[in-house]
Parts: structure tokens; C-alpha cells; sequence
């Protein structure tokens, strides 16, 4: 079944799914689950597919609209404007935005169209300088070790012929897909991934609480607001 991370994210924690495909935030939020594979969606340069656009340098920025698609990517974007960019920038739904977080085939062919762009994928590296994971393949409940070992065999055999599937995707002006698929992505989930994976989830862990802390503080100065 195909959907969109979000989409996969919510099946997997409402016990709609066993397996995902899910963005690596979710991850925190499941009572129970397991890594059921050695293939994930990562980078370990530009990923060339999810973005903050902006018309002002990185210093002028204090409102960033989200991408309702991907919660890794604006948690991403948060930790990288709060601990490496040094701006105190609101995230949400605004309508008059400074900047804003696009992931997906959305933001093939509008790098030309801001003077300020920034590879959220290249701009983790700098900071940590560790591979960045999107996306892994997790399990809400235990999983059966011939199954975890056939599932790896077909992932496998995926990830070293997806140049065979080109020719049977459609291809979109202006954007190399076949230097995306190849290069930009990195599918093997090895030790550095991991490593990059758990030091992101505990940036997660301390921004949420962070946030948690002051809204809290908020809305007990609040009247009737839904913060």
C-alpha cells in the first residue's frame, strides 16, 4: 500500500499496519518496535529532495511554514534553525511565511526560483557530521527472523536494480531522476546511519520536551487559546 509518510507514520502507531516504510520521528511515539530491515531512505550528501526555500538569508527568517508530508523534515528543520543556524524562528501553518519546509517531488525544479536554498540532508552533515535517515522500515511487534531475513533479500535485490526501474518512472523536466535514485539517495542503514539516527531522535527528544516546557508555561497565562 502507498501513502505518504505522514499517512504510514499514523497506520503504524494506530495498529493499521505491522510494517512501515515511516519517518524516523515517529519512532518515539510507538509503544513497541524493531528495525526489521538493513535498507532505510537516507543521504550522506544533498539529498536533492527536501528543502527550506526563502527569500531572506538565513538571519532575517522568523516564520517557516511546515510540510504537512513529513514531520522528520520539520523536526529537522527546527533542530538545524535552533542549534546550528543560531535563529529564533517560529514553525507552523503561516500564510505569510519568511521560508518554507518542501520535501518530495514538490520541490523538483524550484531551486531556481529562491535565492535562498538550503538541503536540510547537507545542512545535518555539516552540523553533525553524520549521514542523515528519513526513513526507516520498523515493525510495531515482533517479527519473525525468516521473515526479517526474506524482507532484507527482496529489499536487497530493490536497491541493487533500481536502475532498471527508470524506465518505468516518469520523468520530470529539469530534474535528473536517475542521479537521484543513485546517487543522492543512500539505502544501506549501516553503523554511521545509526549513529546519525539515534543522535537525531535525541535532538527530537530534547526539542519536544523543550516545547512541552513552554507551552506549559503558555497557556497558563492563556485565555481560551488553543496553543
Amino acid at each position: 500500500m502507498l501513502d505518504i509518510p505522514a499517512d504510514c507514520a499514523r497506520k503504524l502507531k494506530e495498529d493499521r499496519a505491522d510494517i512501515g516504510l515511516v519517518p524516523v520521528a515517529v519512532l518515539p511515539e510507538l509503544p513497541y518496535y524493531e528495525l526489521v530491515a538493513d535498507y532505510c531512505i537516507g543521504a550522506v550528501g544533498e539529498v536533492n529532495s527536501v528543502f527550506l526555500f526563502s527569500r531572506k538569508p538565513l538571519e532575517e527568517i522568523r516564520f517557516i511554514r511546515t510540510d504537512n508530508h513529513s514531520r522528520t523534515s520539520n523536526l529537522l528543520a527546527r533542530i538545524l534553525a535552533s542549534r546550528y543556524w543560531k535563529i529564533d524562528a517560529s514553525f507552523g501553518n503561516f500564510a505569510d511565511e519568511d521560508a518554507f519546509v518542501l520535501i518530495g517531488d514538490r520541490t523538483f525544479g524550484l531551486k531556481k526560483e529562491y535565492p535562498y536554498v538550503y538541503d536540510l540532508a547537507a545542512e545535518w552533515i555539516r552540523f553533525t557530521g553524520l549521514p542523515f535517515v528519513f526513513a526507516v522500515w520498523a515493525a510495531n511487534k515482533p517479527v519473525d527472523p525468516v521473515f526479517r531475513e526474506e524482507f532484507n533479500r527482496a529489499l536487497e535485490y530493490g536497491v541493487t536494480h533500481r536502475k532498471e526501474l527508470l524506465k518505468e518512472l516518469p520523468q520530470v523536466k529539469g530534474f535528473d531522476l536517475e542521479e537521484y535514485l543513485m546517487k543522492h539517495l543512500s539505502f544501506e542503514l549501516d553503523a554511521r546511519k545509526k549513529e546519525g539516527l539515534s543522535l537525531f531522535l535525541q535532538h527530537v527528544q530534547e526539542i519536544l520536551l523543550g516545547s512541552k516546557e513552554n507551552n506549559t508555561h503558555i497557556c497558563s497565562n492563556a485565555t481560551g487559546s488553543d496553543l
